[in-house]
């Protein structure tokens, strides 16, 4: 068997060597196993390895294989520990071992069912199911989330909330987010439950112990509030198919996680917590980026009535994007031909446990790339854009998110975030005492709170090398006097940023953010070569400085943010973000090195950009039952990187190879477009 490059993630051999030395070091101890994740190798030595690669030398050596184990056991006390171990695969040995006070790992799908378990069991949330007098055949579904820290709890344990919706029809795939109950109850870590309550269901309402019968007049017809095909009414029918069809195959190259596509060359990683990761990446053999991933998002909801401001999600830090990724399906979720990925991830007793198709890899035709003719001679070249996608889905209890790099032929890459699903609802009284001002009715009795998603993408730069600069542009017009005197004149002006730190967009600016290698200089433009960050405009986190929220999600406060690069600093609220407290993401980090003395310039130097951007939902009726998909997207596009288009070489586009059909099926009927006189 090949060696794994040092990028590959764990092979199914390694998730169960490095699960056997960790028994070694607990032996006669009751250990489960959170995490058995790559430690990627560091930066220094993979920079020397990856200069062997493309040129095409031997390796005098390759970094060790080493992996990050999170682990939970019983300590003397009685209380569970969380340890995270490093573990030296060649050698079989512990590097490091760490015990975590007061930290937890991230949501374990076996837990969570037990938790569901233990609340339906309890006699009190039974005996409030009971006074709820709920209709025959209806049945209730737990849904149990993450405690969010809000200063009520003591968070050195876990805690779980537990909410309560009704499943009005026997399907098991009937939207019980339509009926929404105001239960709500929460559990320790030892699965008792420690409180039961209802839930307010006015905006003056508090949390109560009350009991009211589940009010019928919320029941509705199953047209407004069903989105599986069996429970709908007939579906349309004007929609025929469309198949993508590649007769000569498709134009990448695949060898193990090594792709290359046109110009691109880059190779695909894959963990529990971020998912898809991209490493290396290269256009024509130059160097542009070490590394891409999506490194953290944070749902907050905006409802502040207890016990609701509990409900916000870090959907990768507690959930784990990679755990949670879909099984993706042929003729779903991607069409064409295409190459899917599989992941491996561990049970809690550390076997190795597949993750099949958790990535899918396939060309899109995108429209026009670019066209000119020539007025005088009416000839024309056109074209057309095709794209390399590597698409990966992960459904977080209600939602799913479709995360999506893509890659173009003028080299330019492309970011789009989907947002779909269903709307996590609370319920809310029936009439017209149910207005609430943070939140919409989508249902009787049923409110969808307004919230916010917030993403962080994060951007190891190395632009023709790992020396680069940040540099902010703007464009100012210029004043109204002699050398401008049709005042329509504007100049752009440029400076670096010198230190670390988190800034803002500015659209009325055209505020540009671009990353530069100052050494390496266009001949033609004689600016440094670059890339630019198209954002996506987004408002930052709405929650006050002073809450909670805004403590534990630190990166919500600014657009970009700029550090240097440090090894394990790839998380910006922290690695543990399960019930944090907060003080552990990337402002404290910047703030902390500053008071220290140790916050070094980001000048040509080896650094990192992240960049927060995402939706403020304030939901519609429209996403109901089912959101359609809300689309983001950020690009990185090369300036002043090349000595002309990139794309310039791409074939024209011509019918005899694309072989288009001509629409022959006319109809003049009533109802078309055709006009009578």
């Amino acid at each position: 068997m090949a060696v794994p490059h040092p990028f590959d993630p764990l092979t199914p051999s390694e998730i169960n060597k490095a699960a056997e030395v960790v028994r070694s070091r607990y032996t006669g101890q009751d250990v489960s196993f959170k995490v058995i994740t790559l430690k990627e190798p560091p930066k220094n030595e993979m920079i020397a390895f990856l200069d062997h690669e493309h040129r095409q030398l031997p390796h005098q050596w390759i970094p060790i294989r080493c992996a990050r184990v999170e682990i939970t056991l019983k300590a003397t006390t009685g209380e569970l520990e969380l340890h995270e171990l490093h573990v030296n695969l060649t050698k079989n040995t512990v590097l490091k071992l760490e015990v975590l006070k007061g930290k937890h790992s991230h949501v374990d799908s076996v837990y969570m069912k037990e938790v569901e378990a233990a609340c339906m069991a309890d006699p009190r949330v039974r005996d409030e199911i009971r006074k709820l007098e709920l209709p025959p055949r209806a049945s209730v579904v737990v849904e149990p989330w993450t405690y969010a820290t809000d200063g009520q709890n003591d968070m050195s344990k876990r805690v779980t909330m537990c909410w309560f919706y009704l499943r009005l029809l026997e399907h098991q795939d009937a939207n019980y987010y339509a009926y929404p109950l105001d239960i709500c109850a929460e559990i320790s870590e030892e699965l008792e439950i420690t409180r039961v309550y209802r839930l307010a269901s006015s905006p003056d309402e508090q949390i109560h112990n009350e009991p009211r019968p589940f009010d019928r007049r919320k029941i509705h017809s199953t047209a407004t509030s069903e989105y599986h095909p069996e429970l709908r009414p007939n579906l349309r029918t004007s929609t025929k198919p469309y198949q993508v069809v590649q007769p000569e195959g498709p134009s990448f190259k695949i060898g193990g996680n090594q792709l290359n596509w046109e110009k691109w060359s880059f190779r695909v990683g894959f963990n529990y917590r971020e998912g898809l990761t991209l490493h290396d990446i290269r256009y024509d053999d130059r160097s542009l980026f070490y590394r891409l991933s999506l490194s953290e998002m944070f749902v907050p909801y905006g409802d502040p009535r207890a016990p609701y401001p509990r409900k916000a999600a870090f959907d990768l830090g507690n959930d784990g994007a990679g755990i949670n990724a879909n099984n993706l399906k042929l003729g779903c979720d991607c069409l064409g031909t295409i190459k899917y990925f599989d992941a491996w991830h561990n049970t809690r007793s550390g076997e190795p446990m597949k993750l099949p198709n958790v990535v899918c890899c396939h060309e899109q035709d995108d429209g026009i790339l670019w066209k000119h003719t020539n007025f005088r001679t009416g000839h024309a070249v056109v074209t057309r854009s095709r794209i390399l996608v590597l698409q990966t889905i992960i459904t977080v209890s209600n939602y799913e998110y479709i995360f999506a790099f893509h890659f173009c032929q003028d080299a330019s890459i492309y970011y789009e975030v989907r947002a779909t699903g269903i709307l996590s609802t609370v319920p809310t009284n029936f009439g017209e005492d149910a207005k609430i001002p943070y939140g919409t009715i989508v249902a009787p009795g049923v409110l969808a709170p307004y919230h916010q998603h917030l993403f962080c993408l994060r951007i190891d730069t190395a632009i023709d090398g790992q020396k680069n600069s940040v540099s902010i542009e703007e464009s100012e017009a210029m004043p109204l006097d002699e050398s401008n005197p049709f005042g329509v004149g504007y100049v752009t002006k440029s400076r670096f940023v010198e230190k670390e730190g988190g800034f803002d967009l500015d659209l009325s600016k055209a505020r540009t953010f671009k990353f530069v290698n100052e050494a390496k200089v266009n001949p033609i433009t004689n600016t440094p070569v670059g890339f630019k960050l198209m954002p996506f405009y987004s408002q930052m986190l709405l929650a006050d400085k002073n809450s909670f929220h805004a403590k534990r999600s630190e990166y919500g406060q600014h657009a970009v943010w700029v550090t240097r690069y440090r090894d394990d600093e790839l998380f910006p609220s922290g690695r543990y973000t399960m019930q944090s407290m907060g003080g552990e993401g990337i402002a404290s980090a910047i703030q902390n090195r500053a008071a220290s003395g140790e916050q070094e310039s980001v000048r040509n130097s080896d650094l990192v950009v992240w960049h927060t951007f995402g939706s403020t939902h304030n939901p519609r009726i429209e996403d109901w039952p089912v959101m359609p998909s809300e689309k983001m997207m950020v690009s990185l596009k090369p300036v002043n990187f090349f000595h002309g288009n990139p794309s310039l070489d791409v074939a024209p586009s011509t019918q005899e190879k694309n072989k288009s059909i001509l629409y022959t099926d006319e109809n003049t009927g009533p109802g078309c477009c055709a006009s009578k006189l």
